[in-house]
């Protein structure tokens, strides 16, 4: 049987701290004593929300992947694609970021100027080109070069991370700045073109738009109340219990519609944008409320198509550790929508278990629509080489029943892991309107709403 395309959406790699000399700058190597404190900081908190137990481990890691130490594939090539092929994973997006060691130069537990951020960036962009960038067609590298201080830097290293075979960038202000105008404003034309032109894929990552400081101040109140509260599973209360973090966050769906609102995909109607790690279970609500308010306020934008029609011409989700509910949903989504994503090797992510994780959430699913999650979607959108991943997956691949044409008997408890690690069992998002009208207002002439 002809084997499935897999490409996952999301996964994360960071430069380990003995490499911060060799890719900061020189100029900002007084930063390094101080990067090396929050560090200290930062992997002593995540390290609660990196780590297993060995009893835990015994049921969800049967092959040894995790024990053995797979998760330093987030700066080890080798193991990184090990564990791609382990999993049958022919190609993945790749992002920075993970819990092992802090970014270069960031703003997480103090504030720096946009020049010293941006250091840090390039410096990561030439890390992961370096690392990572023999296996291009495999990793595919995600840059950040809306993070430079001004356009023309940003054009120039948009062109840097398009030489050297990037597939994408983040979408500029990943990390929240008040000296730029939103996303809408004709101020950004020349960044979406430069990525029109060069194939870059704009990425939404969760977390979008917090301040400097935002992330770290929050989840230090979170373990400060679960520690009170007498609980110490961080991970579970991030991803199913607190309120306003990652998972009910809007200001990464507030990126989607301004792009929409303001008529970027008018104006570059081949830019891409990619959602990953923000869900997908409230986009079909939300893109009915938004279009609704489009309706309302037709000509009084620069978009010309309802919010709903750019999603399914401009837009793919990638829903890392895809939840039960949003394969129900799939349809109302839209099936060519749709990415699996594994989010290597984090914690929440479906790794050491993607196989499993897969076979009991993608049971039912016809063959057509299996390839299309597992890996066409994203070949199309990114428009990557089929024909050789198609290679790369005939040696390491799954076929469709290899997912769902098997039965498998999972522990609960492992089921249980799964959904305190990524919310697998969740219910579908309640939409708020009037949380979503608190941020649309300031991005359209927004109407009367009834009532």
């Amino acid at each position: 049987m002809d084997k499935l395309i897999m490409v996952s959406g999301d996964s994360h790699a960071t430069p380990p701290p003995e490499v911060w000399p060799e890719y900061l700058e020189k100029k900002y190597h007084h930063l390094l004593p101080e990067m090396h404190e929050d560090n200290k900081r930062y992997t002593d908190l995540l390290g609660m929300f990196s780590q297993f137990p060995p009893q835990l481990l015994e049921i969800i890691d049967t092959d040894g992947a995790w024990e053995s130490g797979g998760w330093l594939g987030c700066w080890d090539p080798d193991l990184r694609i090990r564990e791609m092929d382990r999993e049958g994973c022919a190609a993945e997006l790749v992002y920075l970021g993970d819990p092992r060691a802090i970014p270069m130069v960031a703003a997480m537990y103090r504030t720096y100027p946009q020049d010293a951020i941006a250091a840090g960036v390039r410096g990561y962009h030439r890390w992961v080109s370096d690392v990572f960038g023999p296996h291009k067609d495999r990793v595919l590298m995600v840059g950040d070069s809306g993070a430079l201080p001004d356009m023309d830097q940003m054009l120039t290293e948009l062109k840097w991370t398009a030489d050297k075979g990037f597939v994408g960038t983040m979408m500029p202000m990943q990390s929240a700045r008040d000296d730029l105008p939103p996303l809408q404003d004709t101020f950004w034309d020349p960044f979406w073109g430069a990525c029109q032109d060069n194939n870059l894929t704009v990425v939404v990552h969760a977390g979008y738009g917090t301040a400097q400081g935002e992330f770290m101040e929050k989840l230090d109140g979170i373990k400060a109340k679960m520690y009170a509260e007498g609980r110490d599973d961080l991970l579970n209360e991030i991803i199913n219990n607190a309120e306003d973090f990652f998972a009910l966050d809007l200001r990464p769906r507030r990126a989607m519609w301004q792009l929409m609102f303001g008529g970027v995909f008018d104006r570059f109607p081949n830019l891409h944008l990619v959602m990953t790690e923000v869900r997908g279970d409230w986009m079909p609500a939300t893109l009915k409320y938004l279009d609704d308010t489009f309706e309302q306020v037709r000509g009084q934008v620069p978009g010309t198509r309802r919010p709903s029609e750019y999603w399914r011409s401009n837009c793919i989700t990638s829903l890392s550790f895809m939840h039960k509910a949003e394969v129900d949903l799939r349809h109302d989504i839209g099936i060519e929508t749709i990415a699996f994503g594994r989010d290597y090797p984090h914690a929440e992510g479906t790794w050491p278990n993607t196989r499993d994780w897969l076979t009991d959430l993608l049971t039912g699913v016809p063959d057509d629509e299996l390839a299309l999650i597992l890996g066409e979607n994203l070949i199309r959108v990114l428009g990557l080489d089929r024909t050789h991943l198609k290679t790369i997956a005939d040696r390491i691949g799954p076929t469709a029943a290899d997912i769902t044409g098997r039965t498998i008997d999972l522990d609960p408890r492992m089921v249980e892991n799964w959904d305190a690690r990524g919310g697998y069992l969740k219910p579908v998002e309640q939409i708020k309107p009037e949380a979503i009208d608190a941020l649309l207002s300031k991005d359209v002439p927004l109407p009367a709403r009834a009532g």
